[in-house]
């Protein structure tokens, strides 16, 4: 199983898929990438848009195959992440008033 560098998904991303979703003022990143699956989050206005699978699906998924023929799949990864997760509750216990 040939594995590939995330620098060059990166480099996919960014000449084929990012444009498009920039006009939508949206983004992807990589979440996780093994066993030739990649697993992507939308970022930005695409992040818990209504065609986000559809988007994933018909747009990313197709231009990575046809440039990556390697990865097999191409996974959304949807819900809030640990880090924003982290950031709200540091907000959360930063408001709490003094008891």
């Amino acid at each position: 199983m040939l594995i590939i560098p995330l620098d060059e998904i990166e480099s996919v991303l960014d000449t084929e898929v990012r444009p498009a979703l920039a006009a939508h003022q949206g983004n992807v990143t990589i979440v996780d990438y093994t066993g030739n699956v990649l697993r992507i989050r939308l970022t930005g206005k695409c992040s818990g848009c209504p065609s986000a699978l559809l988007t994933t699906e018909d747009i990313i998924a197709v231009k990575i195959k046809e440039q990556l023929p390697q990865i097999k799949d191409v996974i959304l990864v949807s819900g809030v992440s640990d880090d924003l997760i982290a950031q709200a509750r540091a907000l959360m216990h930063h408001r709490q008033p003094a008891g």
